[in-house]
């Protein structure tokens, strides 16, 4: 599809906007990155000190979520800022229409006046790649290889690098840009046996460090699940990167080295704006397409609504951004398009149905959500259940609905952060499990209707 540079979307603020410079945006998207893997997310082990110093300079938001954990279905709500069954790419064979393509928040930006650049996963595998969208593509369908000229190197991670410094190079001073550098790492390279394929550059970090097991990886923890997670997807490849004290100690310090490599792009990308003089005009945000387990609750992989799954990091620093700031309300990955159409002052689409997180990000306090709706309908049979439910700032509802019975799970995250006590079948927690269903039950039938429920 031909992308024209006509005027879009333009809103009041955008006009008003125009008598000074808009703010470039570059946006930095990791692949099955968990929220507690960054220094400082906590993290006491893996080291990110660029993406740490991006944080200190800007808002952590310490909630933020994909309202569905699969990379396909997550990244296609990040550029609609809709939930899975609206925009209706639920797996690898969809990819947009050419109204929705022309309507993604980087395209309506390009009509908006923005250069735009796309490098690395599209994550939307079904051809043809849609360069033409955007005004610099390096981008790739499927998966990719972290060693596409072969071992031992460039790393993928240091190829796009060099891309994203390409695209900078090559910005005018009087053009705003969003640059989307969307990396594969930390995922693994799922054809090979050794999994986590890091740059042989990292390979010193972590060697001597032993990796802590997780409470929930114990025998038990993968018994209280339906039986189609126990033979889903998610517990065979637990089996080739967690099954043995060995295998977790190689994958958790790969994908950790993933991350620093990731890290050290970052520092490399915001070092280029730097020399450029373009830094200070450049709003940056950070974050993940959806979590990944560590071995938690007996899986690898993501998909299902444990927090290990669901939890991502997403961090935004720039002009008029609030310095320091952590947010602990609960973000979404639909929130991300609205938010960078508001920053860059184009309208928000009406069938946007996140909400513009720039209240938060100019240090206010909002009214927001305190409820979202979460759902997996990748279809294999056999390979990944479907999943559905409610997530509030203290509750967990989850759904398995092909289970007969349906399997339900209850959590009280406030007294069982891990997920290990399922309450659904207490009597003294009747009330609150029926309440979710309902709350469920209203959230399907409203996003059936391309509808959100009032306040969320």
């Amino acid at each position: 599809m031909k992308t024209s540079r006509r005027a879009f979307l333009a809103s009041p603020s955008l006009l008003a906007m125009q008598g000074r410079k808009r703010p470039n945006i570059l946006f930095l998207l990791t692949d099955d990155q968990r929220w507690d893997s960054l220094g400082c997310m906590g993290n006491r082990i893996v080291q990110t000190p660029n993406i740490d110093r991006l944080s200190r300079g800007g808002v952590a938001f310490e909630k933020q979520f994909v309202t569905t954990a699969i990379c396909v279905t997550s990244r296609a709500s990040i550029f609609t800022g809709q939930y899975a069954r609206c925009h209706g790419v639920a797996d690898f064979n969809k990819q947009f229409t050419a109204e929705q393509l022309n309507r993604i928040y980087p395209v309506a930006l390009r009509h908006a006046g923005y250069r735009t650049g796309f490098i690395g996963k599209w994550g939307l595998d079904k051809a043809p790649a849609p360069k033409e969208a955007f005004d610099y593509w390096a981008g790739f369908l499927g998966q990719g290889k972290y060693f596409p000229e072969g071992e031992p190197g460039p790393h993928l991670t240091t190829i796009m690098t060099g891309q994203a410094q390409e695209f900078l190079q090559s910005c005018k001073q009087h053009e705003p840009f969003c640059l989307s550098v969307s990396f594969k790492a930390p995922h693994v390279q799922d054809e090979d046996p050794r999994q986590f394929l890091y740059d042989p550059a990292e390979s010193a970090l972590y060697a001597n460090l032993r990796m802590p097991v997780p409470k929930t990886m114990d025998s038990e923890s993968i018994t209280k699940l339906p039986l189609s997670v126990q033979r889903s997807e998610g517990r065979r490849r637990w089996g080739v990167r967690f099954s043995t004290p060995e295998l977790f100690q190689q994958s958790v310090k790969g994908y950790y080295r993933l991350i620093s490599g990731v890290d050290r792009s970052v520092g490399a990308i915001l070092g280029q704006l730097e020399k450029l003089g373009l830094r200070e005009n450049t709003i940056v945000v950070y974050t993940g397409d959806n979590g990944f387990y560590l071995g938690e609750h007996g899986l690898a992989g993501k998909w299902f609504m444990h927090e290990e799954s669901i939890r991502v990091p997403l961090i935004v620093q720039g002009p008029g951004i609030a310095a320091g700031r952590r947010v602990n309300a609960m973000s979404l990955n639909v929130d991300l398009a609205p938010t960078v159409l508001d920053l860059a002052g184009v309208k928000i689409p009406g069938e946007m149905q996140g909400r513009s997180l720039r209240p938060w990000l100019a240090g206010q306090s909002p009214s927001w959500r305190s409820e979202w709706f979460y759902e997996h309908q990748f279809r294999a049979a056999g390979w990944i259940p479907p999943t559905d439910g409610i997530r509030t700032e203290r509750w967990k509802y989850t759904r398995y609905p092909e289970e007969s019975p349906v399997f339900e799970e209850l959590y009280d995250l406030n007294a069982d952060p891990l997920e290990e006590r399922n309450l659904s079948a207490e009597a003294a927690h009747r009330s609150t499990l029926e309440a979710l269903r309902a709350r469920r039950k209203a959230w399907s039938e409203s996003l059936d209707s391309s509808q959100v429920p009032v306040g969320m």
